[in-house]
């Protein structure tokens, strides 16, 4: 049985460096958080938002963000080739991770959770079945944002697979503190077990 960390859109477009993007306040403090649990792991998961430049769902300006169930367009964000696809400084390359995902490549989708490539939730990302060959046993996640990419994809993770899930929210950020409580609410009722420091997770590993 392993344990697996999963970083999910660790990215510079939700960050302070990518400031016409949709930056997300303090994304760059959860580096130090998501690689301290890495090293409690045996293997580390990167999973990344990519999107073309011409986009159908594009807008000049990002005045609202609306809640996960309601969201719509967006401002152009982590396009590949550009410095906002890139990871945030301080993680490893993508290259030096286990397992790799890619979101939102398919133009006329714009999907949250990292373990299907539709909303709809039919096409698989592989990410589950690759969970499931290495005997996940525990699930370690941060990432950005917490009401949007990562509650997505820890509800998904809940819903789909039998390991437990811990949501690291040191190694999290969120654009709205509302929106990002009912997030956690939603999580803990789908079965994810919410921490709000890395120093508490050895204790959840022995």
């Amino acid at each position: 049985m392993s344990i697996v960390a999963i970083d999910i859109h660790p990215q510079k477009t939700f960050s302070e460096l990518c400031p016409n993007e949709l930056p997300v306040p303090g994304a760059l403090s959860i580096v130090p958080h998501l690689n301290r649990q890495a090293a409690w792991a045996h293997y580390r998961v990167l999973t990344k938002d990519a999107h073309s430049p011409h986009e159908p769902w594009q807008i000049d300006n990002q005045e609202h963000y609306l809640p996960l169930e309601n969201a719509g367009d967006w401002v152009s964000h982590a396009v590949l080739g550009t410095e906002g696809y890139e990871n945030l400084p301080g993680l490893p390359l993508p290259d030096n991770y286990h397992f790799l995902v890619h979101i939102g490549l398919e133009s006329h989708t714009h999907t949250f959770g990292a373990c299907f490539h539709d909303m709809s939730e039919n096409i698989s990302t592989g990410l589950i079945e690759w969970l499931a060959s290495r005997n996940a046993k525990t699930l370690i996640v941060g990432g950005l944002a917490t009401e949007y990419c990562v509650q997505a994809t820890v509800l998904q993770l809940c819903w789909y697979g039998k390991w437990r899930v811990i949501v690291n929210l040191d190694a999290c950020r969120s654009l709205n503190a509302k929106e990002e409580q009912q997030a956690i609410r939603n999580m803990e009722k789908a079965g994810a077990l919410i921490v709000h420091h890395t120093d508490d997770i050895p204790a959840l590993l022995a």
